[in-house]
C-alpha cells in the first residue's frame, strides 16, 4: 500500500479509538488524525461552527506538512442512548424531544460532518470516506420494529450519505463512500443490550471493515455493508 493520511472523527468512542490506533499502527500511514470532543481543535455534534474551525485549523495544519489530503476518512460519531434515553420499543414511547436529539446526533451532525471534511479527501486517486451506520438502518430489512428514533435517524444518515456520494464523485471519481454496520462492538452502546462476551472487540470489527473497505469499487453512488463484506439492502 503507498503511503496514505487517515482522520478519524469521533476518535474517543470504542471503534473510533480502535481505528485510530489501526492507522497508528500501520507503517504506510503518514499521518492519523483524531478529532472529537475532547480533541484539540474539538468539535461538537451539535456545533457546526466548530466542525468548520476543526476543519479549517486541519486544513491549515496539513498544508503546512506538504498536503491537506486525506486517502482515509472515517465518521465514527453517533449514540444510541442520549441524554440516558433508551430506544423506544412500542409507538406509544415516542417523543419528539427524543426523535430530534437521534436524528441530530446520529443523522444531522454527521451530514455537516460530511460538508466541512469531505473537502479534505484526496482527488485524483483512490479515497475512501466511510460512515457508521447500523444494519437497523435499513427500511427493507427491518423485520422486527421498534427502536424508531434510532433506526430512522441511521436510515436519513444513509441517505445523506447516498446523495453526497453522487455530489462528489463528480469532482472525486476514485472515492468511495460506504455506510458501514459494524456488528455488535463491545462499548458503552452496547453494553446495555448485549453480553460483553456476545460482541466483537473494536479492533476485529475495524480489521474486518478495512478489508471490506479496501476491497470495495468507486462507482459514483455509496455502498451499504457489513463488516463481512455483505452488502445491505438500503
Amino acid at each position: 500500500m503507498n503511503a496514505y493520511q487517515a482522520l478519524v472523527l469521533g476518535s474517543t468512542g470504542a471503534i473510533g479509538q480502535a481505528w485510530l490506533a489501526y492507522f497508528q499502527s500501520d507503517p504506510n500511514c503518514r499521518l492519523a488524525v483524531g478529532l472529537s470532543r475532547s480533541s484539540s481543535p474539538a468539535f461538537d455534534l451539535q456545533n457546526e461552527d466548530s466542525m468548520a474551525s476543526c476543519a479549517a485549523a486541519l486544513r491549515s495544519d496539513s498544508s503546512s506538512q506538504g498536503s491537506a489530503a486525506f486517502q482515509w476518512i472515517i465518521d465514527a460519531t453517533g449514540a444510541l442512548t442520549i441524554d440516558g434515553v433508551g430506544p423506544e420499543k412500542r409507538i406509544d414511547a415516542l417523543n419528539a424531544q427524543h426523535l430530534l436529539k437521534q436524528f441530530e446526533i446520529n443523522a444531522v451532525g454527521p451530514a455537516l460532518l460530511m460538508k466541512h471534511f469531505s473537502t479534505l479527501l484526496a482527488t485524483n486517486e483512490r479515497a475512501v470516506y466511510a460512515t457508521l451506520s447500523a444494519r437497523v438502518g435499513s427500511i427493507q430489512d427491518n423485520h422486527k420494529g421498534g427502536w424508531y428514533g434510532y433506526r430512522a435517524a441511521k436510515a436519513a444518515r444513509n441517505m445523506l450519505l447516498q446523495t453526497a456520494a453522487i455530489e462528489l464523485a463528480r469532482k472525486r471519481p476514485l472515492a468511495v463512500f460506504a455506510a458501514l454496520q459494524p456488528g455488535t462492538v463491545q462499548s458503552r452502546l452496547s453494553s446495555s443490550f448485549v453480553p460483553a462476551n456476545q460482541a466483537m472487540a473494536p479492533e476485529l470489527s475495524v480489521s474486518k471493515l478495512m478489508a471490506v473497505l479496501s476491497g470495495l469499487p468507486a462507482n459514483g453512488r455509496a455502498h451499504f455493508v457489513d463488516h463481512a463484506g455483505q452488502h445491505i439492502p438500503w
